[in-house]
């Protein structure tokens, strides 16, 4: 739970190792039960660990890390390796490459709905097979996401980064050189696996190198990468595919990939147990002592069974709990029907309208508009929350405050979507009024997605990463297998008739957020999970209670030879 609204950082490196997750919403799986570190002795484990789930305690042994206290190494607010003392500019910088990166990634899901004309020409398939292809990506996003997000804790997030965003480069190639649609179909999801490190990995990097005064306002400046790039990509690939052909849609996106990779060669490593590690590493080099430790030393849980964690929790907190059935089913309805827009708006301004692939795309600019206004408010929103009624123990904003957007969002979403229905068609309405609503349509979508993500990493804590993970997973099934209905949804019913339909399943679900706005609090009471998170927390703010006071900086000399504080930490006790 967060007392500033949205994207609440970790205050410190104390707790920023982050387990594997889809979301800038998560702080990790672990981040919690990492704070119970001993500085003694390895025996302390079962100690601080005592009480915490099972799962909990296996990485609970892997963080705590034990060592001479006084060869200790932390990162220090003014340490020149640390992400957060960089320059300005230079943070700037990574912001805007990791932001351009992840565009790119989320533009490439998109631009290919606008070729779907001329693969079906070529190819004599159907546009329920071409669009099989939007629908591979965007399992291979969410499944990608699972895989790649625990490697960035193993080998740090630039190697990562480097090699996931080249192979999902290389991986576009054959989709320009494909003599069958099967083929394209297939190496769109396993590239899609590997364009996944951007939507796992980037939002990481932002908390990674962001003061926490600042985060709420980098991350909105952020996810105008993610949000907008589905937005963009039937525009910039509706024009290449008019004047240029289905095959350039992917040189074009292939020539951004490669800038991108280009770029990613000038970010700095920004996960601080990987910074730390080689910090480690070159003490041991340059003083040939070989006390010189930190936390994240030693890895004590294999890759394999960080990944078989990371692939099965999602799923077993979906089954078990209730909250995220709702709310799954929710965000993935709204993340259905954004999908089935790209199936949709083509039908509406190409087939009946008339219109050409490249003017078609700009159809979507009413959703673009409408996700930039839901960003630009997030100061006022972040006031809204915190104005809302507080947690009588803790004192902090309850994770409910944030379904107050939620409703804001469904509601906004609904009436862009029944707005649109209706003024779609017959032609003789003027084409900006259909275009109008989907900036309500955007506008919503946008609020639903960030503050349902909130409420969910709110609500569940140190399984924030699992939660958000299942989510994104089961809400890619939606918006990939739905516009598979779309071609026969709006043949059969007419646009105006299906929009109607999708957008009174959106009415229907309104009441979703109402319920966890009014009732939230008794529903988490009633949770498993929630119920051993909060005896969890009591356990650990224990234990820091009895370890207050014990830590301090001690003097040290640096790389140079020159007394400075090098961030290392002694135990009084």
């Amino acid at each position: 739970m967060s007392d500033h609204g949205a994207w609440k950082p970790p205050q410190s490196h104390d707790c920023a190792v982050e387990a594997p997750g889809l979301s800038p919403w998560s702080a990790g799986e672990l981040s919690t039960c990492a704070t119970v570190r001993a500085l003694v002795t390895p025996s302390t484990v079962t100690d601080k660990a005592k009480g915490c789930s099972s799962s909990a305690q296996a990485y609970a042994a892997d963080l705590i890390i034990s060592g001479p206290p006084d060869f200790e190494v932390d990162l220090d607010d003014g340490d020149v390796e640390n992400p957060r003392s960089w320059p300005l500019w230079y943070r700037c910088w990574c912001v805007s490459v990791v932001s351009l990166s992840t565009w790119v990634a989320t533009l490439y899901s998109t631009s290919y709905s606008a070729s779907a004309p001329g693969l079906v020409a070529d190819f004599g398939a159907s546009k329920t097979l071409v669009t099989l292809g939007m629908t591979t990506y965007l399992l291979g996003l969410a499944v990608g996401s699972l895989i790649v997000a625990p490697m960035s804790e193993l080998y740090g997030r630039r190697v990562v980064y480097l090699i996931c965003l080249f192979a999902w480069a290389v991986f576009i190639v054959p989709c320009g050189l494909a003599r069958s649609l099967t083929a394209i179909i297939v190496v769109r999801f396993v590239g899609a696996c590997f364009g996944a490190v951007m939507i796992s990995n980037a939002p990481g990097t932002v908390v990674d190198i962001s003061h926490p005064d600042y985060l709420a306002r980098t991350m909105s400046l952020f996810a105008i990468a993610p949000f907008n790039g589905p937005a963009t990509g039937p525009i910039i690939g509706g024009f290449v595919y008019q004047y240029m052909g289905w095959r350039w849609a992917d040189w074009i996106v292939l020539i951004m990939g490669a800038v991108c990779v280009l770029l990613m060669l000038t970010v700095k490593e920004t996960y601080a147990p990987t910074i730390m590690r080689r910090k480690v590493a070159r003490l041991h080099r340059q003083t040939g002592d070989s006390r010189w430790w930190c936390r994240y030393d030693q890895q004590r849980t294999s890759t394999l069974d960080r990944l078989r964690l990371n692939l099965s929790r999602p799923f077993v907190l979906f089954a078990t709990e209730p909250i995220l059935w709702f709310m799954n089913f929710w965000l993935s309805i709204v993340y259905g029907i954004l999908y089935l827009c790209f199936v949709a708006y083509p039908v509406v301004f190409s087939e009946h309208r008339r219109w050409g692939p490249g003017v078609c795309g700009l159809s979507f600019t009413g959703i673009g508009i409408g996700i930039m206004a839901a960003i630009v408010p997030e100061p006022l929103f972040r006031r809204l929350i915190l104005s809302q009624p507080r947690d009588a123990v803790t004192g902090r904003v309850q994770p409910e405050a944030q379904a107050v957007i939620m409703v804001l969002g469904a509601v906004s979403t609904s009436v862009g979507q029944l707005g649109f229905a209706w003024t779609c068609l017959p032609e003789t309405i003027h084409w900006a009024v259909p275009i109008s609503f989907g900036v309500p349509f955007g506008f919503g979508n946008t609020l639903s997605f960030i503050y349902g993500s909130n409420y969910l990493a709110g609500t569940y804590g140190i399984y924030a990463a699992s939660a958000l993970a299942g989510n994104a997973v089961i809400r890619s099934v939606f918006g990939g297998t739905l516009p598979l209905a779309g071609p026969s949804l709006y043949g059969s019913l007419t646009p105006r008739w299906a929009g109607t339909l999708l957008g009174l399943f959106q009415v229907m679900s309104i009441p979703i957020p109402v319920v966890f706005w009014r009732y939230g609090a008794r529903i988490r009471a009633r949770s498993r999970v929630v119920r051993q998170l909060a005896e969890e927390q009591d356990r650990l703010e224990a234990s820091k209670a009895s370890r207050k006071g014990a830590g301090a900086r001690v003097k040290s000399t640096s790389f140079d030879g020159s007394d400075s504080t090098l961030g290392l930490r002694q135990d009084k006790g």
